[in-house]
């Protein structure tokens, strides 16, 4: 089989040295590290590529509404003190054009040193599942009190994305990373080597939009707790600590855990911002 070949990258980064690095690829996206002003500071590169099978002027539209929509919920986000990787740049015409051949857009983002949280639990399960045995009742309790703490955190940061007015749309835990601490001591005081330290950080809002119904934000929770279900069973068991840290998070929680208990299956998605609203607000 070939070697999956990228799209060409958008001027300038398409002269950059050293030239962007390729991390993951989607249907829609694909990111990059890169750097922002000075090669000693590292930045997230998002680009969407232009789709050849769709009509020109369609897939221009579409393009740019959804980089705009993502930037204007990530400035929001920032905004209203919620941890979220900040914008340093965007360009929805897709600069270099269709003569240059490229009509895409793409937005650099901060750059999160830290763990995504799927792999901090794929870690700690799989650590778990060959030495639990080996642990005492006390550092068996500590260890599921390292994970708890955790998932009640990402409950807290979930309930400030919805109290900001804002959906995911896409909520795994590996739209979730762990800012790391300045200095970070867990992972040698336990057993496992696997730390759970630092502020989480939601990331990845290519399908986010604004919205304050219960409905939108009970998707976000079901989304996120079959996700945990699926792939973390060990840490499954501890989702009550998740649900405890979005009660707490703000006001409207009640009635969002209500509306999933009642119906986690969604009956409608989240309405997408008109072009008009998706304009960031600069000034």
């Amino acid at each position: 089989m070939a070697e999956y070949k990228p799209p060409a990258l958008p001027a300038p980064f398409n002269s950059t040295n050293p030239a962007p690095e390729l991390l993951t690829q989607g249907a829609e996206g694909h990111l990059y590290k890169t750097f922002s002003l000075d090669p000693s500071i590292p930045a997230a590169l998002k680009v969407r590529p232009s789709k050849p099978y769709r009509h020109p002027i369609l897939d221009r539209r579409l393009t740019r509404q959804r980089i705009i929509q993502e930037a204007r919920c990530l400035a929001k986000l920032v905004r209203e003190g919620v941890s979220v990787p900040a914008v340093l740049a965007l360009d929805w015409e897709g600069q270099g054009g269709d003569e240059a051949g490229w009509g895409g857009a793409w937005l650099m983002m901060e750059w999160i040193d830290g763990p995504v949280v799927r792999v901090v639990l794929e870690q700690w399960e799989a650590w778990m599942k060959k030495n639990a045995s080996s642990l005492d009742a006390a550092q068996l309790e500590q260890e599921n009190a390292r994970v708890k703490a955790l998932l009640r955190r990402i409950g807290k940061a979930l309930g400030g994305l919805h109290k900001a007015g804002v959906v995911h749309g896409d909520l795994t835990t590996s739209n979730l990373m762990l800012r790391l601490p300045a200095e970070d001591t867990e992972a040698k005081a336990s057993p496992t080597g696997v730390s759970t330290q630092g502020e989480v950080v939601l990331i990845d809002f290519g399908l986010a939009s604004q919205s304050v119904q219960d409905e939108d934000r009970a998707v976000d929770l079901y989304v996120l707790e079959r996700a945990i279900g699926s792939t973390h069973p060990r840490s499954e068991p501890f989702m009550e600590e998740l649900v405890h840290g979005y009660r707490e998070s703000h006001r409207g929680a009640i009635s969002t855990l209500k509306r999933l208990e009642d119906n986690p299956v969604p009956l409608s998605p989240p309405s997408p911002m008109t072009m008009t609203e998706c304009f960031l607000p600069y000034g």
